[in-house]
């Protein structure tokens, strides 16, 4: 293996954009950046590949370049999920302290009351601790099916959090669709469609990619000054 025609040691660095990288006497050359929008369905894994041979979102993808979801879905939740081989954006999108958001279309069983509606805003017990503040907005009750349609809008992605927060306020999820992440939105793709980002597209989330890393410094700076004082 050699870096800029010197053989490389152990544990070094380089960057496949910026330096001449050789194996075996053979340039490798950075592999191009893909990214893709799916409609996971209900029944379909978030995750690369399944031991039981269930079906993932990889199969729904016609490209066979290496790429990996940007956060999970669970088994029964549906919606919008990114896939990219994209290490710094998925990074963004995905790090707690950077506060990206997720929007979802939630249904729930019963009529929550305001107080309800307000406490799963300000954050839930779980038994990891609790959740962060949240967003609901425009709550629906259906009188025939007994159940209220909801969008709920978090800055993070614990496991199973929306159906766990429910539960903890005596509500059943009856479904659970992610509808956006950040810039991204699942707009009319149907369940088990597939497609690549639109140039408009992957501009707004390597944009907000950028936001979000930048405003995280920032606050870091302001973090840091107040401390000195």
């Amino acid at each position: 293996m050699k870096v800029n025609g010197r053989v490389a040691t152990l544990g070094e660095s380089a960057d496949p954009d910026r330096d001449w990288i050789e194996c075996d006497g053979r340039r490798v050359e950075p592999e191009s950046l893909v990214y893709w929008l799916v409609h996971k369905p209900r029944g379909v894994l978030s995750t690369r590949s399944d031991p039981g041979g269930r079906s993932t979102v990889i199969d729904l993808v016609p490209e066979r370049r290496r790429v990996f979801p940007v956060g999970r879905l669970d088994y029964d939740t549906e919606g919008l999920v990114l896939l990219t081989n994209d290490g710094a954006l998925t990074q963004a999108f995905l790090h707690p302290s950077l506060g990206n958001e997720r929007e979802y279309r939630v249904t729930v069983r019963g009529r929550p009351s305001a107080d309800t509606l307000r406490q799963f805003e300000r954050g839930i017990v779980l038994e990891e601790g609790r959740t962060a503040p949240a967003r609901i907005q425009r709550p629906r009750y259906d009188a025939r099916a007994d159940c209220t349609t909801l969008t709920a809008v978090l800055q993070e992605g614990r496991k199973r959090q929306i159906r766990r927060c429910w539960k903890a306020l005596g509500h059943t999820v009856v479904r659970l669709v992610r509808t956006r992440m950040g810039p991204l939105r699942l707009g009319r793709l149907e369940p088990g469609e597939a497609r690549t980002l639109r140039a408009d597209e992957r501009r707004a989330v390597l944009q907000h990619a950028r936001r979000l890393r930048q405003g995280a410094a920032s606050r870091s700076r302001r973090t840091g000054r107040n401390r000195q004082r």
